[in-house]
């Protein structure tokens, strides 16, 4: 034992940093079982007694390493050097962890967004719940235009994303509630040119024009203007006609709020659907009606020429 104890305390010797090497690490074993149980004790929820006991184990690692560098002093008399290797090491290292953090200072600075701003980063859309010096966090809205989005339209999916905040340097951010809080949507319709396009477009202009947020929208732009010098946007509902070889298109368009949008257009539609179809208007398509003739049996025909 008394040999023992002088080899741990012997740090002059190669066997004795041996010795006391081994002695540091069983020693930093049962400290951190002892720790991360005694840590978690009063801990009831799963998830965050996991994380804790992952901590406590992280920081004994830590701990121990300090231990074995200052026991085994391997570049004693270069710390020039050890800083440097280090700094170049945690450099690649933590290249992710340093851009994402850099972002997170972009998006205050900047303001980019904020908590409950509706965006669309790197191919998720939705609403951010929050801004952690690494990463964002957003309850994601489908997608009429995104084939992997079950959700055909602009609601929730119930899924939350985490992005890196490193990609605000590298990809574009939509934000739709920043400034405005109000999107342009458009609502088409093809129309026969046998039909009355004309009420179809009084109609669709009508209908158009009790739906939209206009007065909303102007105040919001005015309010925009005094922040930015943007030309005067036009917000009035309109419905705009073009022709095609197959039928005259009506597209109206509106404005509407940032998180009504389907509902909003789920309303017009079902309005203009209604009025056309009172008014005698069908919607065009590019279906055909083939109407399929079956020849006579030669008995019916010679039955047909006796009885003449």
């Amino acid at each position: 034992m008394e040999r023992f104890l002088e080899a741990f305390w012997d740090t002059s010797s190669v066997s004795g940093r041996l010795v006391t090497s081994v002695v540091l690490i069983v020693l930093a074993v049962v400290v951190a079982a002892v720790a991360g149980r005694l840590a978690t004790l009063r801990v009831s929820d799963t998830s965050n007694r996991y994380y804790l006991r992952k901590a406590v184990h992280y920081l004994t690692v830590v701990a121990l390493l300090l231990a074995l560098a200052l026991l085994w002093r391997p570049f004693a008399g270069r710390i020039g050097l050890v800083v440097g290797l280090l700094g170049v090491g945690l450099a690649l290292a933590l290249q992710e962890v340093i851009g994402a953090f850099a972002g997170w200072i972009a998006i205050l600075t900047g303001r980019q967004f904020r908590v409950g701003d509706r965006i669309q980063m790197c191919e998720v859309r939705g609403d951010v719940l929050d801004i952690t010096p690494l990463r964002t966090r957003i309850l994601e809205s489908g997608s009429s235009t995104d084939p992997e989005s079950w959700i055909r339209g602009r609601q929730y999916t119930g899924r939350v994303v985490s992005l890196s905040n490193r990609f605000v340097f590298c990809t574009p951010v939509y934000n739709s509630s920043t400034v405005l809080d109000h999107l342009w949507d458009e609502l088409t319709f093809p129309i026969p040119y046998q039909a009355d396009w004309h009420l179809a477009e009084r109609i669709l202009c009508e209908e158009a024009q009790n739906i939209s947020s206009t007065a909303e929208a102007r105040n919001a732009i005015a309010q925009m203007r005094h922040r930015y010098p943007v030309a005067e946007a036009e917000v009035d509902a309109r419905v705009f006609v073009r022709a095609t070889p197959n039928w005259v298109e009506l597209s109206a368009r509106f404005v509407v709020p940032v998180r009504a949008a389907r509902q909003v257009k789920d309303q017009v539609t079902r309005r203009v659907l209604d009025r056309f179809a009172e008014n005698g208007i069908r919607v065009a398509s590019a279906t055909q009606d083939i109407t399929v003739h079956t020849p006579e049996a030669p008995e019916a025909v010679i039955n047909r020429a006796d009885r003449r």
